[in-house]
């Protein structure tokens, strides 16, 4: 059971809650550096290192930061791990931190890294944190590389800077400009939600005997006849 329990957590930031396509969450580096599959896996794995360092270092001093500036305390232990990460890029991948350029030390203020740290690693202890902040990151990550496949695919023909289409089908040079951007994340909403929309249950009530007294029951809860 509680296995299930901390898989569910890990497992809810990949489609159910996923903090861009559900929760519009980080729609601005979103947008922004999308415009290639690598620059959105680069971005990805650098807002997961950070959520997965930041979630663990507040959940385990969740019990020693004061209430009252709880805020400024998550906004420096975040400020921390992007220095890290920061620092990382700049010295292993010098031209993926020339792409995204300012985005990256904006992460810092990404309201997805802040909002965790609020409403979830701040209450919970630090395992479940942890698979919170992996599974959010790791839904980030896969939508910034859906978007920026799909993007790269269609704008220049190439995917991760392999040629796929070649002459085939020319490319489409708005795909990589805001309003192909905008484009792209629109139909991947659209599909995230039809795929995470929870199917209404069929309540019956022509069958119950007692239907016209009752008041509908809540939605997604079991009627009930007495």
């Amino acid at each position: 059971m509680e296995n299930e329990k901390l898989s569910s957590v890990f497992t809810k930031g990949l489609i159910k809650e996923n903090p861009v396509l559900r929760l519009m969450l980080g729609t601005c580096p979103t947008l922004a550096v999308t415009t290639s599959a690598l620059n959105g896996f680069g971005m990805g794995v650098a807002a997961t290192f950070v959520l997965l360092g930041s979630n663990v270092a507040i959940s385990a001093l969740r019990k020693v930061i004061p209430d009252k500036v709880r805020i400024p305390a998550f906004i420096t232990i975040i400020a921390g791990f992007v220095t890290i990460v920061q620092l990382l890029i700049k010295a292993k991948a010098p031209a993926l931190d020339a792409t995204l350029g300012i985005y990256l030390p904006l992460i810092v203020v990404n309201c997805i890294i802040l909002g965790r740290a609020e409403a979830y690693a701040k209450d919970h202890p630090v395992l479940s944190s942890a698979l919170d902040g992996l599974g959010m990151g790791a839904g980030f990550t896969l939508a910034l590389v859906c978007m920026g496949g799909i993007r790269e695919i269609l704008g220049s023909g190439t995917l991760f800077g392999i040629t796929l289409t070649g002459d085939v089908i020319p490319p489409m040079t708005i795909m990589l400009l805001p309003p192909g951007g905008f484009f792209v994340f629109g139909i991947l909403v659209m599909l995230v939600n039809k795929l995470g929309k929870e199917k209404t249950p069929e309540l019956n009530c022509g069958a119950c005997p007692i239907a016209d007294a009752c008041a509908l029951p809540k939605e997604g809860s079991e009627p009930s006849c007495k």
